[in-house]
């Protein structure tokens, strides 16, 4: 059999959802049953590196809409077969659908977080999403959230949650390089990993600094590490001044995959008091590094750290909870949380076989 997938980025890209689309791929490619995966990215920021055997990595459609357009266009007027077709977001759908009525296959569309808690701009998008065939959602919140405003019709739903790589995330020594960059010494580090984004500003960012002023009454030496650029970077810059907290604050800038396990090491907490995560693949991480974990309970974050099993839950609306679970767990001795595997890549892989056969016997 033989899947078409319209990704934004994969290989190459960086991210939350880039890493999920390379995982996925991945994957798919190692079904016994799967012949060739193609796979058109709209962005490809870096080189793409070694790709699995089976895929074909479709990059002439990266210059534009028009051009990601021709590339379907050229693929789709070659007349190849395929059996399932896959959107790896929300706002490719009308393409993908295109793709689906070209084939006749199985339209499957996977969602992540807010891109698809509510409507999109475009109306067609909307109308489409309700005659998709499935829905892969990372997380059973986003898809509470995705039904709340979609007309899904006999769409089937399924939950692929995202995997860490328990080989490349694990615990290890603070790097003295990066202590010394970023001046952490005796530090009492916490840190919170994630673009700085100017319109969603849900990541936990401010709750963590609205609790500095009381942290550092009990804990003098704590610094807050953020991890990540983008455009809220000055406005929170700004924030930091007013609140008096310019000497506990370290912005690291946006951090290299190769470097990101390093910098979850320098942290005594992982703190992430998010609005607005359909999952938080960076939970998993800080969590493989062996650095005790805080996250909210009113998102995706909550089956990151499955129901509190894994680390502490908080409501980032109560700032006096946040302060108790970032003492709580800077008393925890560094170790990964037993029941972690849950998210090896080796049991994503195996979802997404049982998955992919769903979604093909089910379309019969």
């Amino acid at each position: 059999m033989r899947i078409l997938c319209l990704v934004t980025d994969a290989f190459g890209g960086h991210g939350g959802i880039s890493k999920f689309n390379r995982d996925l791929l991945t994957s798919l490619c190692s079904h016994p049953g799967v012949a060739e995966v193609v796979a058109v990215p709209r962005l490809l920021p870096r080189a793409p590196g070694a790709l699995p055997p089976r895929l074909t990595y479709v990059t002439s459609g990266l210059n534009g809409k028009v051009s990601y357009v021709l590339a379907l266009l050229r693929i789709l007027l070659r007349r190849d077969r395929f059996d399932l077709v896959l959107c790896g977001h929300i706002n490719l759908t009308p393409l993908s659908f295109l793709c689906r009525m070209a084939n006749g296959a199985p339209l499957a569309l996977v969602v992540h977080g807010i891109d698809a808690w509510q409507p999109t701009r475009s109306r067609l998008t909307n109308y489409l999403v309700g005659r998709i065939d499935a829905l892969v959602s990372v997380s059973e919140y986003t898809v509470k959230r995705f039904r709340a405003w979609s007309p899904t019709g006999k769409a089937r739903f399924y939950i692929q949650p995202n995997s860490v790589d328990l080989r490349l995330f694990a615990p290890a020594p603070r790097d003295p390089d990066l202590v010394q960059r970023y001046g952490l010494g005796d530090k009492v580090v916490l840190m919170t990993l994630g673009r700085l984004d100017s319109k969603a500003r849900a990541k936990g960012f401010d709750e963590v600094l609205e609790v500095l002023p009381a942290l550092r009454r009990e804990i003098p030496n704590l610094v807050y590490l953020i991890a990540g650029d983008g455009r809220d970077r000055g406005r929170l810059e700004q924030k930091v001044a007013s609140l008096g907290v310019e000497d506990l604050v370290v912005f690291t800038g946006m951090v290299a995959e190769d470097e990101k396990a390093a910098h979850y090491c320098l942290a005594d907490a992982y703190v992430m008091p998010s609005g607005g995560e359909g999952f938080g693949i960076v939970l998993l991480e800080a969590m493989a590094c062996g650095i005790p974990t805080v996250a909210s309970k009113t998102d995706g974050s909550r089956e990151a750290l499955r129901d509190g099993l894994l680390g502490t839950l908080v409501d980032p609306g109560n700032p006096r909870e946040i302060i108790e679970a970032v003492k709580h767990a800077l008393k925890q001795e560094p170790r990964v949380p037993e029941g972690l595997d849950y998210f090896s890549s080796t049991n994503f892989q195996t979802r997404v076989h049982r998955l992919f056969d769903a979604i093909v016997q089910g379309a019969r």
